[in-house]
């Protein structure tokens, strides 16, 4: 197809697939002549994968570029594919290692994820993040102990072991594969969210609302 076909068939315009093109996000299609290239499906399927790390995962042209190498590198495997494409999702922390209670915080942390067996990485930014929410919770005086954060822990896992790691198609491609990670890891994210608030309004009216007459 030609550029004009793929911006159809992508839904994105043939301006922003020069600009992919140049910045090398997007693979060159085959030139057929001086002026002309044919584009394929792997090109639609790397516009989708792009626009899903743009519009729904707001990460820079450079974390984009990060992610798709990493996507075109046969020699990494899917587990560190995804991860890098997780990692690039993760919101940027800096955490002050002279600060006491950040450390306390980041063992604190690190032992939680011991204690579930989990298998994460070290440089893991979601350690952070959690790291970070503990910090938070003991400044208010809410409780960081194992057994309070438990019940989330194991909601969490439940819910990526039994239904989330699912969609993400072993029998696909790279990119879809990438794909299905970003959006359900953010979108998917959104809707967890929004259910826990409108299940709290319904638990928080049936406890503490006024009873009927």
């Amino acid at each position: 197809m030609r550029i004009s076909q793929l911006s159809t068939a992508s839904g994105v315009p043939v301006p922003t697939i020069k600009y992919y093109l140049r910045e090398g996000l997007l693979p060159a299609g085959e030139q057929t002549s001086a002026t002309r290239a044919e584009y394929g499906e792997r090109h639609v399927r790397r516009l989708r994968l792009i626009r899903a790390l743009l519009e729904v995962g707001h990460l820079s042209i450079a974390s984009i570029r990060e992610v798709l190498a990493a996507v075109d590198d046969e020699g990494m495997s899917m587990h560190r594919v995804l991860g890098t494409a997780h990692y690039a999702l993760a919101p940027r922390i800096e955490p002050d290692p002279g600060d006491e209670e950040w450390r306390h915080a980041r063992d604190e942390a690190d032992r939680l994820i011991s204690g579930l067996g989990w298998e994460v990485d070290a440089r893991s930014p979601a350690r952070t993040e959690l790291a970070q929410a503990l910090l938070t919770l003991h400044r208010f005086g809410l409780s960081t102990a194992e057994a309070a954060l438990r019940p989330y822990a194991e909601a969490a896992e439940r819910l990526v072991s039994e239904h989330e790691i699912h969609t993400v198609a072993r029998d696909g491609t790279r990119e879809e594969a990438v794909e299905a990670l970003v959006v359900g890891t953010v979108v998917h994210g959104r809707v967890l969210d929004v259910m826990r608030r409108l299940a709290q309004e319904s638990a928080s009216a049936r406890i503490f609302g006024t009873p009927p007459a």
